[in-house]
């Protein structure tokens, strides 16, 4: 802790004062996805949008969070990093060769030289306090229809008697009629129908905060282990300004290896310490060196995502196996 502290000293007392002033952040689908934006965990727009323009972010890097308005693409979450202060950066979210979705660099020009906003982006004023959103909910019980069915009997019974008698004097006709008794059953059915309705109705209003992953994450990863505890959100956080507060990009690499030689990190925390590099190949050079120092190695997939070619996964996986 204390290394990384004299660190965070050398290499970031001037990190924070160049962000005295707030920055932009616009967000956009290239196919036109609808989504919503959480930065560290609030809402920012209730209303599923397709390009979004967060305005005065006043901090120097955001976990950002993309929620889909079609549920089955999910969301997607990665990090925000400004390098200038008055800076508006554009990032876009796609669909790789894989199809999945990632967030991929576009543009950064200072605020004063940006554009006017077009029809269809949206403008939001960056919050700390999570808009209200109403949740009403509605059941409706089950009806039941019952038919039954029975029989009745009625008539009347009819027996006829004849009889005839041909002789040599005449003939003799006797005719006997009893009681007519004819049986015709009669099959009667009534349905009966019961219908019980209820309806239930709660609304419930409140802010929707999401809540970032943790290091608690650790508890529920049950693989390989590559290293022994890793860093905590605020030494990780610490970490990150160090590096980021470096121009160029050997310093930048020089300073991750440094801290990272006395401090073991998530696969996650990997992929972030990745998106700080602009170069592929400095990125692969760090995600090698970082393996050995990496808890959760078993989830070492997750910094695929950080580069933009194949042929740089191929080869970090190819050094991968000769060290296990």
């Amino acid at each position: 802790m204390k290394h990384i502290a004299s660190l965070l000293l050398i290499f970031t007392a001037s990190a924070f004062s160049l962000f005295s002033q707030t920055n932009n952040l616009i967000l956009f689908t290239e196919n036109g996805e609808k989504f919503q934006v959480v930065l560290n965990g609030i809402l920012q727009n209730t209303n599923p949008e397709t390009n979004v323009r967060l305005t005065q972010l006043p901090a120097p890097n955001y976990k950002c969070r993309v929620i889909f308005a079609d549920t089955k693409l999910g969301q997607l979450d990665f990090n925000v990093y400004f390098q200038e202060s008055s800076e508006e950066l554009t990032m876009s979210v796609k669909q790789n060769k894989k199809g999945e979705y990632v967030s991929r660099y576009v543009s950064s020009i200072p605020i004063a030289s940006a554009p006017p906003a077009p029809a269809n982006q949206k403008i939001i004023v960056y919050t700390t306090v999570a808009p209200e959103v109403e949740t009403v909910t509605t059941t409706v019980s089950h009806s039941t229809t019952t038919t039954q069915t029975g029989s009745a009997s009625s008539g009347d019974n009819v027996n006829i008697h004849m009889g005839v008698n041909m002789n040599e004097a005449g003939a003799d006709i006797n005719i006997q009629a009893g009681g007519m008794n004819m049986d015709d059953n009669l099959v009667e059915s009534s349905t009966i129908t019961t219908t019980t309705t209820h309806t239930v109705t709660s609304t419930t209003k409140g802010p929707l905060v999401v809540t970032p992953a943790g290091v608690d994450d650790v508890k529920e990863y049950h693989g390989n282990i590559g290293c022994p505890n890793p860093m905590d959100i605020a030494d990780f956080q610490m970490m990150k300004q160090a590096i980021q507060s470096k121009d160029f990009e050997s310093t930048r690499l020089s300073i991750a290896k440094q801290v990272l030689q006395e401090n073991c990190l998530l696969a996650g925390q990997v992929n972030e310490i990745l998106s700080l590099f602009d170069f592929e190949n400095t990125k692969l050079e760090f995600a090698k060196y970082a393996y050995a120092y990496t808890y959760d190695t078993g989830n070492y997939f997750k910094v695929h995502e950080a580069f933009e070619f194949e042929s740089s996964v191929e080869e970090l996986n190819n050094y991968i196996n000769t060290k296990n």
